[in-house]
C-alpha cells in the first residue's frame, strides 16, 4: 500500500514500528469499542466511553480519564476507512462533517503486513507548526509508543 499522506516534519508527527501480530487483529483493536478501552491511553490513564460508526462521516468518540478523576471528551469523525489498510479520523470535523471550533490534528492509521506481523505507521496531521509542537511536547512519541505497545499486548492477551 502506498500512503496517500506527504509527510511535512514542520506540520506531522510519525510512528512506525514494526509488530508481530497481523494486520486483522490491529484493524480489530482500532475498530472494537471494547477493545479501544483497553488500550487506547497510556495507562495509568483510562477510556470510560468509546463510540465508533465506522463509516467516513461517522462518529468516532473516546473519553480519557487522568489518573485523578478529570475526564477529556474527544469527539470527531472517519475520513476514510479501507478495512484492514487505513484509517484516517479527525477532531476537525465532527460526525456528518460539521465543522469543529477547536480542530487540533488528523489522524492517519496505514497497515501492511510484515511476515505475519504488521508495519504499523500513525501519523498525526496538524495544520500548523505551533499545533504539531504543542501535540509533541504533549509526548506524542511516548504516548502513541506507548498505546502501540499496550495494543500489541492486549491483543496478545487475547481479550
Amino acid at each position: 500500500m502506498t500512503s496517500v499522506i506527504k509527510i511535512d516534519p514542520k506540520l506531522d508527527l510519525v510512528l512506525e514500528r514494526e509488530i508481530d501480530v497481523p494486520v486483522e487483529l490491529v484493524w480489530k483493536a482500532w475498530t472494537t469499542p471494547s477493545s479501544l478501552k483497553e488500550w487506547f491511553v497510556p495507562k495509568p490513564w483510562s477510556i470510560t466511553s468509546v463510540e465508533i460508526d465506522l463509516r467516513p462521516g461517522g462518529i468516532f468518540a473516546s473519553t480519557m480519564r487522568s489518573p485523578e478523576g478529570q475526564e477529556f471528551e474527544n469527539v470527531g469523525c472517519y475520513l476514510e476507512v479501507v478495512p484492514h489498510q487505513r484509517l484516517v479520523f479527525t477532531d476537525t470535523l465532527l460526525p456528518g462533517y460539521r465543522p469543529s471550533a477547536k480542530p487540533f490534528f488528523t489522524a492517519v492509521l496505514e497497515l501492511t503486513p510484515a511476515g505475519s506481523g504488521t508495519r504499523y505507521k500513525a501519523i498525526a496531521i496538524h495544520g500548523n507548526d505551533e499545533t504539531r509542537k504543542s501535540h509533541e511536547e504533549m509526548g506524542f512519541h511516548d504516548g502513541w509508543g506507548t498505546v502501540v505497545t499496550q495494543m500489541v499486548e492486549h491483543i496478545k492477551a487475547g481479550k
